[in-house]
């Protein structure tokens, strides 16, 4: 007796695919009806056009930007463009003091005015920190590993402070990970601090009007500092929105602030801040740098720091600062660096630092003590930004390569098609099939990505579009060819079906995994529109093998069961004749095609048509079963007599049992 097989159910199969390609046209369809979504892809700066814009930096302090300043400026505008939402915008350097800005689409007045506006940098105490978005406020949640301003209680400054030695300034939990980890009350219901926490009361309830000190004590007051309104503002900013992390102006130097904390990428950090006034402007950074700490010993250590130093004014504003930091607690015990209205870092103090130089130390690597760095020098020499000029650009050139380029992928696709035609027969249409489900739900999840994360399609894009054709069409290839190699075998279609998929998808899974793997490095590697072919090939690589997996091989085990598949039909692609298949064939259900023969009767010794003598399996005289055929055909090759002796058909039993068993 045959083993169980598992019992396939390829129809709800391919509803899941149904559902699958449905999802992002559905999501689509809402977001018509709710929001600004549309029907089509949006189109990137060489296939719409845009808005070009040349910027000229000029230093406030008299001197010449260097290549470095530019190179952190574009970065900073990088940044700007990205938080407002745009996609595919192309900044550049110019003649080596330029700025060109290029977005696509016609640029609204407030996007210019953002990305042209000058950047500064200043030092201001925090006030307030919480968690980056605003949670429900049903009901707080008495975490004791977290005070009355969100920030969770590891101890990350207890093992270094900030003084003037090789002491450090330790980064509070805007350095980690997962500070939000815990976070599950809300900004204006926070958790109930700790018995022995009395100190940070103040910065979880802002004090009433009437209440409010006529003069502050300090710039870290948070009675006179922290009002009604503006806690009001800070509980519903939400900072892990992209909007607003784009930087804005940083508000009056003399008055309160809120901003969020953004990483060395831009991205936010987890946690949102109120701000004293400004104690300490940026331009007071002497210099900044990063590199492994030096141990008190003089030897190096293993963790990444970022020293800054201070010019003589700034040290004794430094110093001030710090002794009144140091006697705070969490997050008083904080100050802020503020680049472009955003903070990039917020180290806490524990001494006093006396000269001007300090040492911060956190969960940095190389690349983010660097990013840091960088970003504190920039902040050093405040840049503002001329607009040289302002102009509409088209799309002209990139219309024409467009129109090529679907050109070229109307004639491939064609090509495709008349090649799977001509091999397959009839079975070419599952793969015209199968490509054309892949178009329709590449179509639909571009257009999806489009609304909800601002993608663009360019130009090279496509290129990675019209490349997916021959990786999907390559990937029914492999699986159609290993289907006829079973059928050569002597299977049964349904055997032949699912033993071919068994070795094929092996083949499809590797193949795909490839492209993936290079998709996704040149992704993080290539900049500009290369990142879009790499984007694109990815996407349609994943698509491939959904598509491969939840509509060919579910419609072939369809396929399989039909008459005119499994009799292997002329027209069908299965035919016997053209696989090479000379002996006799077991087509199911106990009926055995015997061969082929010459047509006499007309005459024509060349001629051949297939005898379907229906024979029952296992029946000598009527038929034979697949292991007396296998016997008879290698004692014919070896020139003995045709019929299979006993000891032959038990030899081939063994092997062709599991085989049986599932054709029957």
């Amino acid at each position: 007796m045959a083993p169980p097989t598992r019992r396939r159910r390829p129809v709800r199969t391919l509803i899941t695919l149904v559902v699958i390609v449905v999802l992002p046209f559905l999501a689509v369809f809402i977001g018509t009806k709710t929001s600004d979504a549309t029907w089509t892809p949006k189109l990137a700066l060489d296939l719409e056009g845009g808005t070009q814009v040349i910027l000229t930096p000029v230093s406030t302090d008299g001197r010449e930007p260097t290549s470095e300043d530019i190179s952190q400026a574009i970065n900073v505008i990088r940044q700007r463009v990205d938080g407002s939402g745009v996609s595919e915008a192309e900044i550049s350097s110019q003649g080596g003091n330029n700025i060109v800005v290029a977005i696509p689409g016609k640029a609204s007045e407030e996007t210019i005015e953002t990305i042209s506006r000058s950047s500064h940098m200043e030092f201001r105490p925090v006030l307030v920190q919480d968690y980056a978005f605003s949670a429900p406020t049903e009901e707080p949640t008495a975490d004791p590993s977290a005070d009355a301003t969100g920030a969770p209680t590891a101890e990350p400054t207890a093992d270094a402070t900030a003084s003037a030695g090789d002491e450090t300034a330790t980064p509070t939990p805007t350095e980690s990970a997962d500070t939000t980890a815990d976070a599950t009350d809300d900004a204006s219901a926070p958790a109930t601090p700790p018995a022995d926490d009395a100190t940070t009361e103040p910065t979880q309830e802002p004090t009433a009007a009437a209440e409010r000190p006529s003069e502050p004590a300090s710039a870290s007051d948070v009675a006179y500092w922290v009002t009604d309104d503006l806690r009001a503002e800070f509980d519903a900013l939400d900072c892990t929105d992209p909007a607003n992390l784009g930087g804005s102006i940083a508000g009056t130097p003399d008055a309160a602030f809120i901003s969020c904390g953004v990483d060395g990428d831009g991205n936010s950090d987890g946690l949102k801040y109120i701000l004293g006034p400004v104690e300490i402007d940026g331009k007071e950074i002497d210099s900044a740098s990063s590199g492994l700490e030096v141990l008190p010993s003089g030897a190096m250590g293993n963790r990444w720091v970022v020293n800054m130093e201070f010019t003589s004014k700034g040290a004794d504003q430094f110093t001030d600062v710090t002794t009144r930091l140091a006697t705070q607690s969490e997050p008083l015990n904080q100050f802020a660096m503020v680049l472009d209205g955003l903070v990039i870092s917020a180290p806490s103090v524990s001494q006093a630092i006396p000269n001007g130089r300090a040492e911060i130390s956190g969960s940095f690597n190389q690349t983010s003590a660097a990013q840091l760095a960088n970003r504190l020098n920039f902040g050093s020499l405040p840049l503002d930004f001329t607009v040289q000029s302002e102009q509409q650009i088209s799309a002209t050139l990139g219309t024409e390569q467009l129109e090529k380029g679907l050109l070229a992928g109307v004639i491939g696709l064609l090509l495709v098609v008349l090649y799977s035609m001509l091999q397959y027969r009839t079975l070419g249409l599952v793969t015209v099939a199968s490509l054309a489900i892949a178009a329709v739900l590449t179509y639909g999840v571009i257009t999806m990505l489009s609304w909800t994360q601002g993608y663009r399609l360019s130009l090279p894009g496509v290129a990675g579009l019209i490349v997916a054709i021959g990786i999907t069409a390559d990937s029914f290839i492999v699986y159609f060819e290993r289907i006829r190699d079973e059928l050569r075998e002597g299977r049964a279609l349904g055997a032949a079906v699912e033993r071919g998929w068994a070795r094929a998808r092996r083949t499809i899974l590797a193949s795909d995994a490839v492209n993936l793997i290079a998709a996704v490095v040149l992704y993080f590697l290539a900049v500009g529109g290369v990142r879009g072919f790499a984007f694109t090939l990815g996407l349609t690589t994943i698509i491939d093998v959904i598509v491969v997996f939840l509509f060919t091989h579910p419609l072939m085990e369809v396929l399989s069961k039909t008459k005119f598949f499994s009799e292997g039909h002329p027209a069908s692609g299965l035919d016997p004749r053209r696989l090479g298949v000379t002996g006799p064939r077991y087509v199911g259900r106990g009926r055995v095609v015997t061969g082929l023969r010459t047509d006499v009767e007309q005459g024509d010794t060349a001629a051949t048509a297939d005898v379907r003598t229906p024979a029952t399996v296992g029946a000598r005289k009527d038929g034979l079963t697949i292991a007396e055929r296998r016997a008879a055909q290698r004692a014919a090759a070896q020139g003995g007599p045709a019929e299979a002796t006993t000891s032959d058909v038990k030899d081939d039993t063994a092997g062709d049992a599991s085989v049986e068993g599932s054709e029957r």
